[in-house]
């Protein structure tokens, strides 16, 4: 079924969540428009046009048509500008990707699936509610330490410590790559390959 899905979508949306200002650029929950920069970043996309209290971006990757946002809403209502977005032309369910942080997977580790709950995670809880469906391919970042979390609100928001900021630009490369190969191979052989 998923390559089925993948030779179907003739335009892909990527939607990396997180939440907008310069307070929250370096946080944990801000791993998705981090994804999204370094993405438009290797195909020469700016994302900067404001469409559905969004900013996007039009591309390619490698063949593919891509479109790359972020919303600008805050993450618990993220919902709101997916919803909008995907309601416009040339958008399916089908070709929507929305890459998330996760606090249930271990630092350092992504996941790939092609439908699925929220899986407490508030930003993809949004856009199930106001889709009305989980069946959208997502790309989930593990940022779940080796120690107990007393305050997992906090925690999301706190930037990543010294240590970590390293690896994560590594993570993010990797992810990138998972990306790209939803894009251009379909779901199973990225999910293959990556997770």
């Amino acid at each position: 079924m998923a390559t089925t899905r993948q030779n179907s979508v003739t335009s892909w949306l990527v939607i990396g969540l997180g939440n907008p200002g310069p307070k929250y650029e370096k946080t944990r929950h801000n791993l998705g428009f981090r994804l999204v920069d370094l993405l438009a970043s290797r195909m020469g996309i700016r994302v900067t046009r404001e469409e559905c209290r969004a900013l996007i971006g039009h591309g390619r990757i490698h063949n593919q048509k891509v479109e790359l946002a972020k919303p600008q809403t805050f993450m618990n209502l993220s919902g709101d500008s997916v919803n909008c977005l995907i309601a416009k032309d040339d958008r399916t369910v089908q070709g929507l990707i929305v890459i998330s942080d996760d606090l249930a997977l271990p630092f350092g580790s992504m996941r790939i699936r092609a439908n699925g709950s929220h899986g407490g995670q508030n930003g993809l809880r949004s856009i199930i509610d106001r889709l009305g469906t989980q069946e959208f391919t997502r790309l989930r970042i593990g940022i779940k330490p080796e120690f107990p979390i007393n305050d997992a609100a906090k925690f999301v928001l706190d930037d990543f410590s010294r240590a970590e900021a390293s690896e994560v630009e590594n993570l993010l490369v990797r992810a990138a790559d998972a990306v790209e190969s939803i894009v251009t191979e379909g779901i199973d052989a990225a999910m293959a390959k990556f997770n």
